[in-house]
């Protein structure tokens, strides 16, 4: 109803009082399906565009974006001598950018400070915590205190500890590879070299970080030196678990502390943060060394070269690889620059034991016979850039695949990822290749491949069960998995009012008998690109935009003196249409620009001009396409003297008469359209 109203409209009044709006042939204009379309029509598209942009956005929003009308932290409830958890993130998916802010009066410390490696929107590689709310606590912030290596729970250190330093405390391997990613400096940053401090897990080390003791207790995950982080405050004893499973047999023999589980358990835990990624499902996760035996079958088996995918902070699969490997009298190429390095910190901390003569240079492989060569690489999940992922493209500099390789994929999808996953398998098939995955190991004949690194409900009900905690808090993994773990405490015997299921921004203040809620802080996401920086939301979202609908430039060159057209209009396209496919459409537009300037220039100040003509190009291109691209109007105004026309300047030059300025506009603008028009050539 609503278009046949605009319809309607446009009929009794065509021109809206706005010569400029009409067609160059005088006619009603049409669509690309022959409907007539009104302005408004094109605006609420164009305003769509914007719309569904922002969408994909919210969801990475930075803090000053993000409206809340819930009481903010700190603004009604007394929290003097209450414990005050906030969680700026790692609730709202699997591997999501986990930071917990534990705080007692003029003490705080931040509990992991992790990365999002899911972002999927253009020229991202990553999300970062907002540190809006760490900006005003910066003066209570006494230590960062990290569970593990992975991203999630390391990555964002080199964007935050900088700007608000601290020491960084974790076990020997988590400390290496923290050590080791700041090495590389995001960009428009310094290099900035963290103090660390690396702590015993095994004999129960403990260090007092003002008003509380640090503790790291062993669990069992996929990297090593995994741990819960216990810290003790006045008020009592919160265990984050950080990610685990309670493998009783992992390959290393270093299996979980549940002695000590037991014992703090005991003694009375306030709260336990638990890991919910595997909440939906029954059972226990399997046990790690139980893949040996599939790599060992496969190793031995198969006839030329190998290739194997795998996590490359796993050391104990690669442990496992390794083995395979020198009982099969094959030589061992690491590819993937985060492979080298979590290899190399773990054979200098004696965690991953390697015999002599067995890892070669990739540059080396092509001089070793295809049966007595094995690659393990990065990129089972098909990341962008990954070692088996320029492999499967054809992009590799050593590594061509062909039939008769081999290769092993020794991971499932992380969720969200499934598309991925499944591509970068099906260019490993048409190339000849012969694939093991996971998911198929039963179709692909062989053993299991992969194990999770998160415990299942068992293990959970088992950690609860151990810690006995006041408050349990589901962390990580999404609201729903989340929810379910809840559930499964309340199972247990917990009562309902005793499990919080918390939201990224939000606070809770602990007593030793009640946990309330104590608002929101300021929170969101900071997005970073592949060199490191920071990049700002509005520049992604013309991203999207450009990407969605393209982009058109009108260049316009007008007579200062008589405001008349000394060129014909210049049009440039991305991501539009192609300009050699499509001269009709832009001959009307070079039209309709004319009847443009000649109608409007003069009646009207240029930057109301460059609005209008703005508003209308988007609604000329709208009737014909059903499109709304990005409009970006260049108006060149040359010659005249300064006060010929209305458009004047009030800004005097001493220096150079006005024939000499209108001459260097002249040749400024010559010099800027050969350059549009030389880029738009390359673009066709």
């Amino acid at each position: 109803m609503e278009q046949k109203r605009s319809k309607s409209a446009n009929r009794q009044k065509p021109n809206q009082n706005k010569p400029v709006k009409q067609p160059a042939n005088g006619n009603k204009p049409k669509s690309g399906n022959g409907r007539g379309v009104s302005r408004s029509a094109a605006i609420r598209a164009q305003k769509r565009s914007v719309e569904d942009a922002q969408k994909m956005l919210n969801q990475y929003a930075n803090a000053s974006q993000k409206v809340d009308k819930r009481e903010r932290a700190n603004t009604v409830v007394d929290d003097f001598n209450k414990l005050k958890i906030t969680f700026l993130g790692g609730l709202d998916d699997v591997g999501e950018k986990n930071t917990t802010i534990i705080e007692y009066q003029n003490d705080a410390i931040v509990l992991d400070c992790g990365n999002n490696l899911g972002v999927d929107l253009p020229g991202i590689n990553y999300e970062v915590i907002d540190p809006a709310y760490l900006e005003t606590i910066k003066h209570k912030i006494k230590a960062y205190v990290i569970t593990h290596g992975h991203l999630d729970h390391i990555g964002g250190l080199k964007h935050i500890v900088p700007k608000f330093p601290a020491p960084i405390y974790g076990t020997p391997y988590t400390i290496g590879i923290v050590e080791k990613t700041f090495e590389d400096v995001p960009a428009g940053q310094e290099h900035y070299t963290p103090k660390t401090i690396t702590m015993s897990m095994d004999n129960h080390e403990k260090l007092k970080v003002g008003e509380f003791f640090i503790e790291f207790l062993r669990l069992t995950h996929a990297i090593p030196d995994a741990a819960a982080a216990v810290v003790k405050s006045p008020v009592g004893t919160v265990i984050a678990a950080g990610d685990f499973r309670l493998d009783p047999e992992p390959l290393d023999r270093m299996p979980s502390d549940i002695h000590r589980l037991k014992e703090l358990g005991d003694e009375g835990v306030l709260a336990l943060l638990s890991d919910s990624t595997n909440a939906e499902k029954e059972g226990r996760t399997p046990t790690e060394h139980t893949l040996q035996k599939s790599f060992t079958d496969i190793i031995k088996t198969a006839p030329g070269r190998i290739m194997v995918a795998v996590f490359s902070s796993n050391m104990n699969r690669t442990q496992m690889i390794i083995n395979a490997a020198v009982e099969s009298g094959r030589k061992v190429a690491l590819d993937g620059r985060s492979m080298m390095a979590y290899a190399e910190i773990a054979v200098r901390q004696g965690l991953l034991r390697v015999p002599k003569g067995t890892i070669m240079a990739m540059k080396d492989a092509a001089n070793v016979p295809d049966d007595q060569l094995l690659v393990m690489c990065t990129g089972g999940q098909g990341e962008p850039n990954a070692a088996l992922q320029r492999m499967s493209e054809g992009n590799h500099q050593y590594i061509k695949l062909k039939p008769g390789d081999t290769v092993v994929v020794s991971s499932t999808p992380i969720p969200g990822n499934e598309v991925r996953y499944d591509a970068i398998g099906n260019r490993i098939a048409k190339l000849g290749a012969h694939l093991f995955r996971h998911p198929t190991h039963e179709i692909d004949g062989c053993g299991p491949l992969h194990v999770s690194g998160h415990g299942r409900r068992e293990e959970l009900r088992e950690m609860i069960r151990y810690v006995r905690p006041r408050f349990h808090i589901p962390v990580h993994g999404g609201m729903l998995r989340r929810r379910y773990h809840a559930e499964l405490a309340i199972q247990e015997g917990w009562k309902r009012s005793n499990v919080i299921l918390a939201n990224n921004g939000e606070s809770y203040l602990l007593t030793t008998d009640k946990a309330e809620p104590a608002g929101e802080v300021p929170h969101g996401s900071l997005l970073v690109d592949q060199t490191g920086a920071i990049v700002s939301n509005v520049v992604v979202k013309d991203r999207i935009m450009l990407a969605s609908e393209g982009m058109v430039a009108v260049v316009l060159t007008i007579d200062k003196k008589t405001g008349s057209l000394l060129t014909s209009p210049d049009i440039l396209t991305r991501g539009f249409i192609y300009i050699r496919d499509s001269e009709e459409l832009m001959n009307g537009l070079r039209t309709e620009l004319k009847r443009a300037v000649q109608q409007r220039y003069k009646r009207v100040d240029l930057d109301r001009f460059k609005q209008e003509l703005k508003e209308h190009v988007t609604h000329y291109l709208y009737e014909q396409t059903q499109r709304s691209p990005i409009v970006i109007p260049v108006v060149n105004v040359i010659g005249g003297k300064a006060n010929g026309d209305n458009n004047k300047s009030k800004n005097k030059q001493d220096d150079k008469s006005p024939e000499q300025m209108a001459d260097e506009q002249q040749q400024r603008f010559a010099e800027l359209r050969a350059k549009l028009l030389s880029s738009a050539k390359k673009g066709d």
